[in-house]
Protein backbone atom coordinates (compact mmCIF):
# COMPACT_ATOMS: atom_id res chain seq x y z
CA UNK A 1 0.00 0.00 0.00
CA UNK A 2 1.80 3.29 -0.98
CA UNK A 3 1.96 6.51 1.39
CA UNK A 4 -0.96 8.25 -0.68
CA UNK A 5 -3.25 5.17 -0.38
CA UNK A 6 -2.93 5.57 3.19
CA UNK A 7 -3.70 9.31 4.02
CA UNK A 8 -6.44 8.94 1.88
CA UNK A 9 -7.67 5.88 4.17
CA UNK A 10 -6.51 7.56 7.50
CA UNK A 11 -8.71 11.21 5.87
CA UNK A 12 -11.40 9.04 4.93
CA UNK A 13 -11.73 7.47 8.51
CA UNK A 14 -11.46 10.75 10.06
CA UNK A 15 -14.42 12.26 7.67
CA UNK A 16 -16.57 9.00 9.18
CA UNK A 17 -16.08 9.57 12.86
CA UNK A 18 -16.99 13.75 12.12
CA UNK A 19 -20.09 13.05 10.12
CA UNK A 20 -21.28 10.46 12.49
CA UNK A 21 -21.80 13.29 15.28
CA UNK A 22 -24.92 14.09 16.31
CA UNK A 23 -26.25 17.36 18.30
CA UNK A 24 -29.27 17.11 20.37
CA UNK A 25 -31.33 19.57 21.38
CA UNK A 26 -32.60 18.70 25.07
CA UNK A 27 -36.35 18.31 25.50
CA UNK A 28 -36.18 18.81 21.53
CA UNK A 29 -38.73 21.70 20.69
CA UNK A 30 -39.96 22.01 24.36
CA UNK A 31 -36.31 23.17 24.99
CA UNK A 32 -35.11 22.78 28.85
CA UNK A 33 -37.89 23.71 31.07
CA UNK A 34 -40.35 22.91 33.85
CA UNK A 35 -42.84 19.65 32.64
CA UNK A 36 -41.08 18.09 30.44
CA UNK A 37 -40.35 14.55 30.91
CA UNK A 38 -36.29 14.32 30.22
CA UNK A 39 -36.11 10.76 31.22
CA UNK A 40 -38.35 9.94 28.60
CA UNK A 41 -36.43 12.53 25.89
CA UNK A 42 -33.51 10.91 26.57
CA UNK A 43 -34.23 7.35 26.68
CA UNK A 44 -35.55 7.91 22.52
CA UNK A 45 -32.27 8.10 21.82
CA UNK A 46 -28.41 6.60 21.58
CA UNK A 47 -25.74 8.79 22.79
CA UNK A 48 -21.99 7.96 21.32
CA UNK A 49 -18.62 9.69 22.37
CA UNK A 50 -18.26 12.91 20.03
CA UNK A 51 -22.46 13.92 20.15
CA UNK A 52 -23.34 17.40 22.02
CA UNK A 53 -26.17 18.20 23.49
CA UNK A 54 -27.70 21.25 23.43
CA UNK A 55 -29.34 23.13 26.13
CA UNK A 56 -31.49 26.03 25.18
CA UNK A 57 -33.39 27.87 27.82
CA UNK A 58 -34.44 31.34 29.55
CA UNK A 59 -31.24 32.60 31.01
CA UNK A 60 -31.84 33.45 34.23
CA UNK A 61 -35.00 31.36 34.98
CA UNK A 62 -33.02 28.28 34.74
CA UNK A 63 -29.65 27.01 34.33
CA UNK A 64 -27.46 23.38 33.77
CA UNK A 65 -25.44 21.83 36.36
CA UNK A 66 -23.48 18.58 35.24
CA UNK A 67 -23.07 16.85 38.53
CA UNK A 68 -22.22 13.54 40.25
CA UNK A 69 -24.53 10.59 40.47
CA UNK A 70 -24.91 11.28 44.31
CA UNK A 71 -26.04 15.34 43.70
CA UNK A 72 -28.48 13.69 40.87
CA UNK A 73 -29.96 11.31 42.69
CA UNK A 74 -30.50 13.59 45.97
CA UNK A 75 -31.14 17.14 43.61
CA UNK A 76 -28.21 18.91 45.74
CA UNK A 77 -24.98 20.30 43.70
CA UNK A 78 -24.03 21.60 46.54
CA UNK A 79 -20.74 19.28 46.59
CA UNK A 80 -20.93 16.90 43.38
CA UNK A 81 -21.25 20.27 40.82
CA UNK A 82 -18.84 19.12 37.56
CA UNK A 83 -19.68 21.89 35.66
CA UNK A 84 -22.38 24.75 35.86
CA UNK A 85 -23.69 26.30 32.51
CA UNK A 86 -25.55 29.27 32.27
CA UNK A 87 -25.95 31.05 28.71
CA UNK A 88 -29.46 30.35 28.16
CA UNK A 89 -27.89 28.49 25.14
CA UNK A 90 -25.41 26.12 25.96
CA UNK A 91 -23.76 23.13 23.94
CA UNK A 92 -21.93 19.80 26.60
CA UNK A 93 -20.04 18.25 24.29
CA UNK A 94 -20.11 14.51 25.08
CA UNK A 95 -16.07 13.67 24.92
CA UNK A 96 -16.13 10.54 26.83
CA UNK A 97 -18.27 7.09 26.91
CA UNK A 98 -19.21 7.00 30.40
CA UNK A 99 -22.99 8.13 32.14
CA UNK A 100 -23.41 11.87 32.39
CA UNK A 101 -25.95 13.60 34.92
CA UNK A 102 -27.34 17.21 34.39
CA UNK A 103 -30.24 18.83 36.13
CA UNK A 104 -31.41 22.36 36.86
CA UNK A 105 -30.13 23.92 39.71
CA UNK A 106 -32.82 26.75 40.68
CA UNK A 107 -34.80 25.61 43.52
CA UNK A 108 -37.35 23.05 43.20
CA UNK A 109 -36.64 22.58 39.85
CA UNK A 110 -34.66 19.31 40.28
CA UNK A 111 -36.94 18.08 42.44
CA UNK A 112 -39.84 18.70 39.95
CA UNK A 113 -37.99 16.84 36.55
CA UNK A 114 -35.81 18.96 35.17
CA UNK A 115 -33.19 16.25 35.31
CA UNK A 116 -31.79 13.26 33.30
CA UNK A 117 -28.86 11.04 33.01
CA UNK A 118 -27.89 9.17 30.24
CA UNK A 119 -24.94 6.96 29.04
CA UNK A 120 -22.47 7.39 26.61
CA UNK A 121 -20.94 4.82 24.15
CA UNK A 122 -17.95 4.48 22.30
CA UNK A 123 -19.26 4.87 18.25
CA UNK A 124 -18.97 2.18 16.28
CA UNK A 125 -16.09 1.03 14.41
CA UNK A 126 -16.43 1.66 10.96
CA UNK A 127 -15.68 -1.71 9.40
CA UNK A 128 -11.91 -2.02 7.88
CA UNK A 129 -10.97 -0.78 4.60
CA UNK A 130 -10.14 -3.31 1.59
CA UNK A 131 -7.72 -1.70 -1.01
CA UNK A 132 -8.57 -2.48 -4.31
CA UNK A 133 -8.30 -5.89 -5.70
CA UNK A 134 -5.53 -6.02 -8.57
CA UNK A 135 -5.99 -5.15 -12.10
CA UNK A 136 -6.37 -8.66 -13.85
CA UNK A 137 -3.58 -7.06 -16.73
CA UNK A 138 -0.77 -5.22 -16.35
CA UNK A 139 -0.79 -1.88 -18.20
CA UNK A 140 2.15 -1.04 -20.39
CA UNK A 141 4.70 0.71 -18.62
CA UNK A 142 4.71 4.35 -18.32
CA UNK A 143 7.79 6.10 -19.76
CA UNK A 144 9.97 6.86 -16.36
CA UNK A 145 9.60 10.54 -15.21
CA UNK A 146 5.97 10.28 -16.37
CA UNK A 147 4.64 7.94 -14.19
CA UNK A 148 6.46 9.62 -10.77
CA UNK A 149 4.56 12.83 -11.73
CA UNK A 150 1.00 11.32 -12.81
CA UNK A 151 1.01 9.41 -9.62
CA UNK A 152 1.68 12.05 -7.59
CA UNK A 153 -0.59 14.34 -9.18
CA UNK A 154 -3.37 11.70 -8.77
CA UNK A 155 -3.01 11.26 -5.38
CA UNK A 156 -2.50 14.89 -4.58
CA UNK A 157 -6.40 15.28 -6.81
CA UNK A 158 -8.19 12.85 -4.93
CA UNK A 159 -6.63 13.84 -1.35
CA UNK A 160 -8.23 16.94 -2.33
CA UNK A 161 -11.56 15.95 -3.14
CA UNK A 162 -11.49 13.96 -0.11
CA UNK A 163 -11.07 16.93 2.10
CA UNK A 164 -13.37 18.56 0.50
CA UNK A 165 -16.01 16.64 0.54
CA UNK A 166 -15.28 15.98 4.40
CA UNK A 167 -15.59 19.89 4.88
CA UNK A 168 -18.61 20.05 3.48
CA UNK A 169 -20.26 18.59 6.07
CA UNK A 170 -19.16 20.78 8.91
Amino acid sequence: MTSHTVIIYVLLATCISVVAATDYTVGDSDGWTIGTNYLAWASKYNFTRGDALIFNYVKGQHNVYEVTQDSFRSCDATNGTLHIYNSGIDTVNLTRATEYWFLCNIKDHCIGGMKFAINVSEPPTPPPMQPPPPAATSPPPPPPNAAVRGGVNRSYFVILLVSLWCFSFL
